[in-house]
């Protein structure tokens, strides 16, 4: 089949890269420098996967910024534009993946368009009236930054929000290219599917705000965290996964899918969905406070990026703990790799290690690295087990 995929970022890239192993497939991007890449073989993102399949795999792709390229001959289109959360309108913008929609419309009207992007409950039905004619299913992703095409390969399940022919060529596709034969197939309406989207992330969330909160208590009577965490989590009903105390959730989805979440229930009663959200954000009060305490003159950040294995600092945890230490006055200096400008919000990059090492009386890793080993006692992070 003729496949085109609209947005190559984590998911864009790696159903791409998923597809092109048995179809012809396009990827398209707005930024001419990422398309390059990809035609080079190379790619944009950190991913292990992606990068040995670009390099390796012999796979049947090209990219372009061209809409007309991209759409005109396509049989199946993916949407995986950006939809970040706006806090004016308390909604997911949706503008980018709109402009998506508007071009094939215009230049394709007979693709089946499957949407990947996260959006609101309820959008994919208010969307087809928008744009009559076309063909528009929902199809959320379930994918870890860095582990994209990885959880591609090994889906935990496929959910496609239509029981139609079209709804089960999306499926094909998505699994004929996996590892994994028995992969889950899930065909519901679009609304359910959008539901089971947000509401997967925002209970991860939930974990996540669980255990940091567990760590919040054990900080404050000087417990032992781990030892809670293993004691409880040998209840097989809660596991010993998922666990790890940090800063806080960040990256692209659970912050503002929660809050996407949290706005669906504008009508309907609720304490769990909201006290998510609050809880994210009183845990970086926390270790704010606990790292102001030290009463440290300069503090240095280590790894901007929102885990191991990650590129994106978007929303990142670290940097909402940075913004409080810095509100009282405290330097602070960063030590980010991934980092071009030379200053992060008014605060200085150090390139060297060793010297980031040096001028840091305190360094705030939300992930302990190797590299700080030599000065584990100058380092505040909650990483009990050493794990993302």
């Amino acid at each position: 089949m003729k496949v085109t995929v609209a947005g190559t970022g984590y998911v864009g890239l790696s159903i791409a890269v998923l597809i092109s192993q048995r179809h012809e497939v396009i990827a398209l991007d707005i930024i001419q420098e990422k398309v390059d890449l990809i035609n080079k073989k190379i790619s944009p993102i950190h991913d292990d996967e992606i990068s040995y399949f670009l390099a390796n795999k012999n796979l049947n792709l090209r990219a372009t910024t061209s809409p007309e390229e991209a759409y005109k001959n396509a049989e199946v289109i993916f949407v995986a534009g950006p939809t970040d959360y706006n806090t004016e309108t308390n909604h997911f913008d949706t503008s980018a993946i709109e402009q998506i929609f508007d071009d094939i419309y215009r230049i394709n009207q007979g693709a089946i368009v499957c949407i990947k992007s996260t959006v609101p409950v309820g959008y994919t039905e208010q969307i087809k009236k928008s744009y009559p004619g076309m063909k528009i299913i929902f199809s959320p992703e379930f994918l870890r930054e860095g582990k994209a095409l990885y959880d591609n390969l090994h889906p935990s399940r496929i959910i496609v929000g239509e029981k139609s022919k079209e709804a089960e060529i999306i499926a094909q596709l998505l699994k004929e290219g996996s590892l994994d034969e028995n992969t889950p197939v899930l065909f519901t309406s679009p609304t359910e599917a959008e539901a089971i989207k947000l509401f997967a992330n925002s209970y991860l969330a939930l974990r996540v705000a669980y255990f940091n909160e567990l760590d919040s208590y054990a900080m404050q009577y000087n417990l032992d965290t781990k030892q809670i965490i293993e004691g409880v989590g040998l209840d097989p009903r809660i596991g010993m996964h998922y666990n790890n105390p940090s800063f806080g959730f960040g990256g692209y989805c659970l912050p503002k899918d929660t809050k996407q979440l949290r706005a669906n229930y504008e009508h309907v009663p609720n304490n769990i969905i909201q006290a998510i959200v609050d809880s994210n954000r009183t845990r970086k009060d926390v270790i704010a406070d606990a790292i102001i305490a030290k009463k440290p003159k300069r503090v240095g950040i280590y790894r901007l990026v929102m885990k191991e294995g990650s590129d994106n600092f978007r929303a990142s945890s670290i940097q909402g703990v940075m913004k409080r230490i810095k509100a009282k006055g405290i330097e602070c200096i960063v030590y980010e790799p991934s980092l071009k400008e030379e200053h992060f919000f008014g605060s200085k990059r150090i390139d060297s290690l060793e010297e980031f090492k040096k001028l840091s009386d305190i360094i705030v890793a939300n992930r302990f690295h190797p590299d700080l080993e030599d000065v584990r006692d100058k380092v505040f992070t909650r990483d009990i087990f050493t794990r993302d």
